[in-house]
């Protein structure tokens, strides 16, 4: 831990809070119809898709038909990934004639892209074809996080609009989320990448001569051409020796930006944006997770700009802010301190400027412990799932805060869209938990909180919980849940219950020591991911059509001022006891319990 690290770390905050207002500004400009310029420019594109699916964007929806257009489309685009994958050594853009995917691995694949969680239980390179990658995954990327941002935007209209049953259309707010947001910030970004060094190529993978053969463990492939398990699930390995390393091209550049900009998080090749073709420079490195919280930060001023209240989304800004630099600031003073089992050996972890020091297991050496503690806070405060350094070999308690963070619901900052209405949903709680403590009516932005609008936010808050913990613990009973497990004791555990985490809340990341590739982990995760997303989108439309259905509610001497760091103190409290109440006695069978046995020398 120096100073140097400290410098990057703030000036990353610097930066992200700098320019979430000017984003955050134009995005309310696109969805409200304001944004002349870019509509000069992608006008045609706009209608051209309009007219090509035979959509009115004029003609408004109710909550349910707005709920229902998004599910169907999020299905059609699930069934299309898996389609592509199973029939992927057929179809074209295939140079290194990869066969097709299981039907276990293409459905949790399918699920997860569709619903922008992007967990990976394949390798890329060695596993998904250009055309999958470019033709499915990719278009995911984009249509699945601008499905979030327009459930997000109908939500905030619910808050705008007083008793009426419209609360937008999801066609016209997915392609201007599409065409005016997504494509040119990653066009923007893509071109920067490229330019740092990050692969963009459709020429066949290349070979280079090792100057000494290794020998290694390999997974062998059954007579299907998948790779072979035993009875337990486990991978079965062979003995190789190479000669020759392949060195894996593609089209990188156009999804890494994609899927840093969308929270999406699904990585090119199999160690993401560790891997140097993905993430060369440090300055790719800074460019890479600045957009994993750039539109997830900058939708809080949209959320302000539309409600007519700036205020308002300063607020939700402030409160995940506090809660990412306090969390951040934890991660990196536990990794700099090394591993006490190295400190015992006599080994020096002290970090300097020449030398990294602390905990650089896991890590690359390019980025160090800060980047390495940046990048995890940043991945799983939002539903990103990228990393650059592997989670797993975090120390005990620096590893509980991204798992944690991903428990809290993703809220600190969130998915894109899916972060800021999962936000939104806390509030509501503690307005009405603030209003039962000092008799306050309990209101937000002029709506009052009744009883339906207090079920749909319970729904939201309670499911995410049920999937991680109810899926840990049939991971920990059956045999098929425990044959993954690479580790003993706490930590294992911790790796069962790291993935249901990832899962239940569409963040992505792993511990890296599951073995997640079988059939039991690729149902029940994508199970999970299903759940996780759309249990909680729904409610949040049927919350938007009743607030916008109700009658707009003027302040009083009774109603709680929800702009005031009093407030922000409130919302904090409120997310952090339901996470606190929930999960700390499972992070006591894992993170916690590793963490002391780790200080005792066992």
């Amino acid at each position: 831990m120096n100073a140097f690290g400290w410098l990057q770390l703030a000036l990353y905050v610097v930066v992200l809070l700098a320019l979430a207002r000017p984003l955050g500004t134009y995005m309310a400009a696109v969805y409200e119809g304001r944004a002349k310029f870019a509509q000069r420019l992608g006008g045609p594109l706009e209608r051209m898709l309009y007219r090509a699916a035979g959509v009115d964007p004029a003609r408004e929806m109710g909550w349910i038909e707005y709920a229902l257009a998004m599910l169907w489309f999020n299905l059609l685009g699930a069934l299309a990934v898996y389609a592509l994958q199973r029939l992927q050594l057929a179809l074209p853009l295939n140079p290194q004639a990869f066969a097709g995917v299981a039907a276990d691995s293409a459905f949790n694949t399918a699920v997860s892209f569709a619903s922008n969680t992007n967990w990976q239980g394949y390798g890329g390179e060695s596993t998904m074809s250009y055309l999958t990658q470019l033709l499915g995954l990719a278009v995911q990327n984009f249509v699945s996080a601008a499905t979030g941002m327009a459930v997000l935007v109908a939500l905030i209209r619910g808050f705008t609009r007083w008793q009426t049953g419209a609360i937008g259309n999801f066609w016209c707010d997915l392609v201007r989320s599409t065409v005016y947001i997504l494509l040119p910030l990653s066009l923007a970004l893509a071109l920067a990448l490229a330019s740092q060094g990050v692969v963009q190529s459709f020429a066949p993978y290349g070979t280079v001569t090792l100057v000494q053969p290794v020998t290694y463990d390999a997974p062998a492939t059954g007579a299907d051409g998948q790779p072979a398990r035993d009875a337990k699930g486990n991978a079965v390995t062979e003995r190789k020796t190479a000669t020759e390393q392949t060195v894996p091209l593609g089209p990188a550049a156009s999804q890494i930006a994609i899927k840093q900009l969308g929270t999406n998080g699904g990585g090119f090749f199999n160690v993401n944006s560790a891997h140097p073709f993905e993430n060369p420079t440090p300055l790719s490195n800074f460019l890479e997770v600045l957009a994993i919280l750039l539109i997830p930060a900058a939708l809080c001023c949209t959320f302000g700009t539309m409600i007519g209240d700036p205020r308002q989304g300063w607020a939700l800004l402030a409160a995940m802010t506090f809660a990412f630099v306090v969390l951040l600031a934890a991660t990196y003073a536990l990794e700099s301190q090394g591993n006490p089992a190295l400190a015992g050996l006599g080994v020096d972890q002290t970090a300097t400027a020449a030398n990294p020091g602390g905990n650089m297991e896991g890590k690359e050496v390019r980025f160090g412990v800060a980047n390495s503690a940046l990048w995890a806070v940043a991945t799983t405060s939002a539903s990103n799932g990228s990393v650059n350094s592997m989670h797993d070999s975090f120390l005990p308690l620096a590893g509980m805060i991204p798992m944690w963070l991903m428990q809290l619901g993703e809220v600190i900052f969130g998915g894109v869209g899916s972060g800021l209405y999962g936000m939104i949903v806390f509030a509501i709680v503690a307005v009405f938990i603030a209003g039962l403590m000092v008799g306050r009516t309990p209101e937000y932005l002029g709506k009052k909180i009744e009883a339906f609008e207090i079920k749909m936010a319970s729904i939201g808050i309670l499911v995410p919980p049920f999937v991680v913990l109810g899926g840990t613990a049939l991971a920990v009973l059956l045999d098929s849940g425990r044959a993954g497990v690479a580790n003993p004791a706490g930590h294992g555990f911790s790796e069962i219950l790291y993935a249901f985490s990832s899962a239940g809340n569409n963040n992505g990341s792993a511990f890296a020591g599951l073995s997640a590739n079988t059939p039991f982990y690729n149902t029940t995760l994508g199970l999970a991911m299903l759940f996780a997303r759309y249990w909680l989108a729904v409610p949040v439309l049927a919350l938007a059509g009743a607030l916008a259905a109700a009658r707009h509610v003027p302040p009083s001497v009774g109603t709680l001022p929800t702009h005031t760091p009093l407030f922000v103190v409130v919302l904090l409290a409120t997310v952090l006891t339901v996470g606190a109440l929930t999960f700390v006695p499972a992070l006591a069978l894992g993170p916690v319990v590793e963490h002391l046995q780790l200080s005792a020398g066992r």
